[in-house]
């Protein structure tokens, strides 16, 4: 296995002309997934994005247009992680060898895992942005219980059936191989992003984004440190999960879903982000806050211990009295502040969406060159 190649420019021996793209539209795989679009689009290759999970909204819509080459596919269908999703997903299956055969890819990159199991007639990549199982032993400090067998056998079958494995991060990859392996093939590809920030003057607030509802999130931890904490603490994300359900927490200041553009706002004048995560593949809204010039305060947990190394300062989850402890220091601290949004910014220049896309194209020309077709060897971590 090779983590991370660093291509240095987007060329390449084999370039796909068309690649069909699999896409929820309910977490930062949307954001990833644009991304990838954009830059590729760039090159004159021609993105059919197939969307999953729910309509797309108006602010996605216009995000999209901005991209030539990008044609949107979209679907309601369920994703594999929701409740009794597998009707959905065999059907979303069906659909999604139809606009094979429409769109004739010569990659089909996945970013949902079951979907790796069906008769694709081009090669095929499969990216685990995160799996339900490493999820909740994270979260709940036990196995999922069996009633996720058969989400456990979906997925094995999904993965073992690429070509090739996509991680966010070594340790979301050594989560995966665990429950899921061997794979014929596997790679880790970090997330990266392109997006640009004002320089402004910061506010006296904390700022934390994400699915509020996700207990992995775990804004609880946070709400609690809240109580006695000087500054105010603004929390964006979406408060209702895919059942209905809502939650809410006191001393935090819940924002809803924001827009591409009122995130930005946000993110350019908070001098603090945190995130106490459980769980975290790879943290695309960390990413986005450090290019911002914020302070990180984040869950010790070993993806974002891998990711942020000594530019963060670290957390144990469940510990509100130590993420008290730190964020006061933080306040009461401008140059410390100043310091680790600095070095929390150099590292985020490591992430670019150019060396993102420049490691999937290296990639997807391996896999177009017929000699790499049908590999059987296992890849090491």
């Amino acid at each position: 296995m090779n983590p991370n190649y660093d291509s240095s420019s987007l060329e390449c021996l084999h370039t796909p002309r068309r690649v069909l793209m699999t896409a929820d539209t309910l977490s930062s795989v949307w954001t990833y997934s644009l991304e990838i679009a954009r830059t590729l689009c760039e090159q004159d290759v021609e993105i059919a994005l197939a969307t999953m999970g729910a309509p797309l909204t108006e602010g996605q819509w216009r995000e999209a247009a901005d991209i030539p080459n990008l044609g949107i596919f979209e679907s309601s269908y369920k994703l594999e992680w929701m409740h009794n999703p597998w009707d959905d997903v065999r059907a979303a299956g069906e659909w999604l060898l139809v606009l094979e055969r429409k769109v004739r890819p010569d990659i089909v990159h996945l970013n949902s895992c079951a979907h790796g199991a069906l008769p694709w007639n081009a090669p095929k990549l499969v990216v685990a942005h995160s799996d339900v199982l490493s999820w909740w032993r994270a979260v709940k400090g036990e196995e999922a219980p069996p009633h996720w067998e058969e989400y456990r056998r979906n997925i094995t079958e999904g993965l073992q059936n690429a070509d090739v494995v996509v991680a966010l991060s070594r340790a979301m990859l050594l989560e995966v191989k665990e429950r899921f392996g061997p794979f014929r093939r596997a790679e880790i590809i970090s997330h990266g992003r392109e997006i640009s920030f004002r320089d402004v003057s910061k506010q006296d607030f904390i700022f934390s984004s994400g699915r509020v509802w996700d207990e992995a999130k775990n804004i609880r931890t946070l709400a609690a440190a809240a109580r006695e904490l000087p500054w105010p603490v603004c929390v964006a994300g979406e408060k209702h999960d895919p059942e209905g359900k809502t939650v809410s927490f006191e001393n935090v200041q819940l924002l809803g879903k924001l827009s591409r553009w009122q995130m930005a706002e946000r993110l350019e004048r908070a001098p603090i982000f945190c995130l106490p995560a459980r769980y975290e593949p790879f943290g695309l809204s960390v990413l986005e806050a450090a290019l911002a010039g914020c302070a990180l305060v984040l869950g010790d947990i070993p993806s974002l211990r891998e990711i942020w190394r000594d530019t963060a300062l670290f957390v144990p989850p469940n510990d509100d009295v130590a993420l008290r402890d730190t964020l006061q220091r933080l306040i009461a601290e401008p140059n410390t502040r100043r310091d680790l949004a600095m070095r929390a910014h150099d590292r985020a220049l490591d992430f670019t969406a150019l060396r993102m896309t420049s490691s999937y194209l290296a990639l997807y020309s391996e896999l177009m060159m017929p000699m790499k077709r049908g590999t059987t060897e296992l890849a090491e971590a």
